[in-house]
């Protein structure tokens, strides 16, 4: 699968609410997710642009957990890329195999995410712990899909949310990261 994001530093999550009310954006779900990452013993994934973490996901009384691998960014404009995802059972053991086989923990991202639908886009309002608040647009596309418009579209309605600047191509993780240098 391609994932096809953009996001945007935010000023006020109730204005950006607002404006996807009025759009017609539909509130989905809203949950905690705390982000576990690692660095590869063999390459440095900082250097390669990819990323693997462990996502722990809780929404009210119910907890998912699922391995992610990002790779390489494939274009200048936004943080589009191959995404493969797995559901598993345990972070612990999880983590503990991937450390007993040389992967080294990076640091945590937890944020409160809130999602909303519109039209073929998921959008999420994000607040991390550490960063100012953000947005993110995205789409999901199979390999080999042209993202290219799908790309035009998620600027478009950011331009429509009254948002024209504040991109931002580096994870939270890389945000951060450079917080603490």
């Amino acid at each position: 699968m391609i994932e096809v994001e953009v996001k945007a530093k935010i000023d006020s999550f109730d204005e950006i609410e607002e404006r996807l009310e009025k759009i017609g954006a539909t509130k989905t779900k809203k949950e905690f997710q705390e982000d576990i990452y690692f660095n590869s013993p063999i390459v440095d994934f900082a250097k390669t642009d990819e990323a693997l973490r462990i996502r722990t996901t809780t929404e009210d009384d119910n907890t998912n957990i699922f391995i992610t691998y990002k790779g390489p960014k494939i274009d200048p404009k936004s943080k589009t890329r191959k995404e493969i995802e797995m559901g598993i059972d345990d972070s612990k053991k999880c983590a503990d195999i991937f450390e007993e086989i040389g992967f080294k923990k990076v640091r945590a991202v937890r944020k409160n995410r809130q999602y909303y639908e519109y039209e073929n886009f998921e959008i999420s309002l994000d607040d991390i712990e550490g960063l100012d608040p953000y947005m993110e647009i995205e789409i999901s596309l199979e390999d080999g899909k042209d993202y290219s418009e799908a790309q035009d579209k998620i600027f478009e309605l950011f331009k429509r949310l009254g948002i024209t600047d504040g991109f931002e191509r580096t994870s939270y993780l890389e945000l951060l990261e450079n917080l603490y240098k």
